[in-house]
């Protein structure tokens, strides 16, 4: 694996940095002997469960409940309904200001009036035990008005169709249309116009740890303290304070480790509400953590997207223009408080993102559906316009006869044409997709896998080949989800003190979910500081310590965060050096930190260990020149200021084989610029992990409903995963193009794979599948699919060879 380095030197290359070093975790050990401490595992005094009764129906008017029998039952506490809780919890809203004409229901912690979804909570069951309070749950007496469910989102806006919420007049959340150029007159003047539908099924996070929380509420000081694995501390805190009428001063939340997040657990919902009103109801520790049932039927949901796109290509390759018309389902209620038309927001912003073409027409609706909501996970939007952008040049190069990665590498945007904008109005500082594709093909060796492909479809074996060229929104700055009216922060802090011994405490605001977030900031810190890695501490997730900042979402930990980190390091290094200038008598220019001690800068020779230093500064300060105060703690923030966004770019490429309708992945490449890289094995791992994620959605997930909105395969026995075994070799290179907004020139990375990874299947299927005239872009590909694919194109008469075996008749 080759790497591109950035050059000349710059103020990153500090005598022993550890930027750009494939330095351990330092949580490493704790987790790998068991020792993590994850919400579940957390008891408290007096702490009791609750099990949430959930709605069977999709959507049901609640006529009665009965619980008297329940009450009864052994060990029960509390019996709770929605209506109940609505005293003490206050419904939200999931809108947003700047996204013009979205809409949304009033969504309480519980059920009131009707349950929208199968498995919207409508009773909570507080025992002392779960075992009790599920007990308890089965004797429970709800009668329900079963009512019209709405599960088809492409109907979901006919005349017929019944209006989920009738205050909102139409089962309309958000419509978004976009013309930029003059795509009509480029469709008329094009040699070729391709069209094609695509299908992107719905799917879910499926973590390790699933969704849990212990929240208490400690009646002698006012104050809640939330246990909860989420990935936004402080956008909690505020939304809690919200709801539950308490000042931000009152509540606490503790986010400690977190065993896989993807974006799931930075939203709001609704059973974890109704947890925090619980304790606040019944004055002491409530605690609920999801089973797998549960997640499936209340994590949120992702993708459920229908597409229509067309491109218009001149005879030589030239695309003129792009056309899009995006239809998504996102449940009954747009999510709090981020919502839900996000994703499609993001499909209208980078279909085509990559390509310099300035004709662009977009229409995205978002519509209500009662099944589970849907909301944003991992490389939000990146997926499916990647893939209907890069479904579609590939199609037009098969109409054309022409190479995939020549028709990329004549429309992709110059390398040397920066800073420019997309046809949305994305502005992109400095992207490099020439030299990622070239540095792609090099990997692979694409001569030599074409060679290999042709000799092999000749002994009928059909292999296919697959690129696809991405952009990736991260480190998302002012211009995000405050200009909405949302409460989250788009800056990051950091707080860096050192002590009497000279080891050093980082308080950051960033937070950490197995993704190495510990380790970036630490390696950050120590370089900056100019200190030994091994006596760095990072604290991360509680709003008691922490700085006020956004957390971790949107790829944004490493380049918020971090140059948060980076900033506060060099101004303790700055205090470190004038406290040892008045010690030493000398200029504090010419000295610096390195290796955990005061050096000539000049020379490298000591001059002072940290532990003296930190002696004299907190037991002997009367030693220090009158007038002068040591200060051994520095506070930094960051948000990105030049650009709303840190565009990254990259390109990924699938060779794979097709036979009996089964995908057997056999090399997969990736190309990622994310600027400078602070750690490689992290970044590595993290591009890794988003591809194996984006297979899944492409070859094996979805969540599969029946017309009644009945989820059919809400389990691990039935929902699909990747395995390590059905996973190829993913080699992973890099070309670095640093920011400019931050001296650490960091960009994000934790979604790449997942953003180009579904395309270069999709297009690797098509290839594989070109000498039968089948096409297929509906995902997940199952073999049921391929098959039928084969079927109808045999049918058509489109094969130019016979059919492969396992092929219908």
């Amino acid at each position: 694996m080759t790497r591109d380095v950035p050059s000349p030197l710059t103020a990153l290359d500090r005598p022993n940095s550890y930027i750009g070093r494939a330095v351990p975790r330092p949580n490493l050990a704790r987790l790998t002997e068991g020792r993590g401490e994850y919400v579940s595992d957390l008891v408290l005094p007096r702490m009791v469960h609750v099990v949430y009764v959930r709605s069977p129906h999709a959507h049901a008017r609640i006529r009665a409940i009965d619980a008297a029998e329940a009450k009864r039952a052994k060990g029960v506490v509390a019996v709770v309904t929605g209506r109940e809780l609505a005293e003490v919890c206050t419904p939200w809203v999931g809108v947003l200001t700047h996204m013009v004409g979205l809409k949304s229901a009033p969504q309480h912690a519980m059920a009131v009036d009707r349950a929208c979804w199968q498995g919207e909570a409508v009773v909570a069951i507080v025992a002392r035990t779960r075992a009790l309070a599920e007990d308890a749950a089965e004797l429970v007496e709800i009668d329900y008005e079963p009512l019209p469910a709405v599960t088809d989102m492409m109907t979901a806006l006919d005349p017929q169709t019944p209006v989920i919420h009738p205050a909102l007049g139409d089962n309309l959340a958000f419509e978004r249309n976009f013309t930029g150029g003059d795509p009509a007159a480029a469709f008329a003047a094009a040699d070729h116009v391709i069209e094609a539908d695509f299908g992107f099924g719905r799917h879910t996070g499926v973590t390790l740890e699933p969704r849990a929380m212990v929240a208490d509420f400690n009646a002698g000081t006012g104050r809640l303290t939330a246990y909860l694995g989420t990935q936004a501390p402080h956008m909690m805190q505020n939304i809690l304070s919200i709801h539950l009428g308490m000042s931000e001063q009152q509540i606490r939340v503790v986010c400690k480790d977190v065993g896989g997040s993807f974006g799931i657990k930075v939203h709001v919902y609704a059973d974890e509400m109704a947890t925090a009103a619980l304790s606040k109801l019944l004055k002491r520790p409530v605690k609920f953590v999801a089973d797998r049932l549960e997640s499936f039927l209340t994590d949120i949901h992702a993708r459920d997207h229908r597409l229509k796109g067309r491109i218009a290509v001149k005879a030589d390759g030239t695309i003129t223009a792009f056309e899009i018309d995006d239809v998504t389902g996102i449940g009954p209620y747009s999510v709090y408080p981020r919502t839900s038309a996000v994703e499609a927001n993001q499909v209208v912003n980078l279909t085509g993102g990559p390509y310099a073409c300035p004709n662009y027409k977009a229409r995205a609706r978002v519509v209500f559906q009662n099944k589970t909501v849907t909301c944003q996970y991992r490389a939000v939007g990146h997926p499916i316009a990647t893939a209907v952008t890069e479904g579609l040049v590939d199609l037009a190069a098969r109409r054309i006869g022409m190479d995939p990665v020549e028709i990329r590498r004549k429309n992709l945007i110059r390398d040397d044409a920066y800073p420019c904008a997309s046809a949305t109005g994305l502005k992109f500082e400095a992207l490099s997709h020439h030299a990622a594709l070239d540095k792609l093909l090099a990997m692979m060796d694409y001569p030599k896998l074409r060679a290999e492909q042709a000799a092999l479809r000749t002994k009928g074996i059909h292999r296919g080949i697959g690129f696809a060229s991405f952009i990736e929104i991260t480190n998302p700055g002012a211009a995000f989800y405050g200009v909405g009216g949302a409460r989250i922060s788009s800056q990051d802090g950091a707080v860096v003190r050192m002590d009497a011994t000279g080891a050093v405490t980082v308080q950051t605001s960033a937070t950490e979910q197995g993704q190495g977030t510990e380790a970036v900031i630490a390696q950050v810190v120590a370089t900056a500081l100019g200190v030994p890695l091994d006596i760095v501490r990072v604290i991360s997730g509680d709003t008691d310590q922490t700085p006020y900042g956004g957390g971790t979402w949107a790829s944004r930990a490493a380049g918020i965060g971090g140059e948060a980190a980076w900033q506060a390091g060099k101004a303790l290094r700055a205090n470190v050096v004038a406290v040892a200038g008045a010690i030493l008598q000398a200029d504090p220019d010419s000295l610096d930190v390195r290796g955990g001690a005061v050096v000539d800068a000049a020379s490298g020779r000591e001059r002072l260990s940290l532990a003296e230093l930190g002696r004299i500064v907190y037991f002997r300060p009367d030693t220090l020149p009158p007038g002068f105060q040591a200060e051994l703690m520095a506070v930094r923030h960051y948000v990105p200021r030049g650009y709303p966004f840190a565009f990254t770019n990259g390109i990924q490429a699938s060779y794979l084989e097709v036979e009996d309708g089964f995908v057997k992945l056999l090399g997969h490449w990736v190309v990622e610029d994310c600027g400078t890289i602070l750690n490689p094995q992290l970044v590595d791992e993290q591009v890794r992990g988003g591809v194996v994620q984006g297979l899944g959605g492409a070859l094996f997930e979805q969540c599969v409903y029946d017309a009644e909105g009945q989820m059919q395969n809400a389990s691990m026995a039935d929902y699909l995963v990747p395995m390590a075994c059905e996973m190829p070799d993913i080699q992973v290179g890099h070309i670095v193009s640093p920011t400019a907004d931050s001296e650490l020139g960091a960009k994000g990375a934790g979604e790449a794979g997942t953003a180009g990874a579904p395309a270069a299947v999709m297009n690797a299927i098509n290839d594989a599948l070109a000498p039968f005239g089948a096409t297929l872009t509906e995902m997940p590909f199952t073999p049921d699919r391929i098959l039928s694919a084969l079927k109808q194109a045999r049918q058509r008469g489109g094969a130019d060879v016979a059919a492969p075996a396992g092929t219908p008749a």
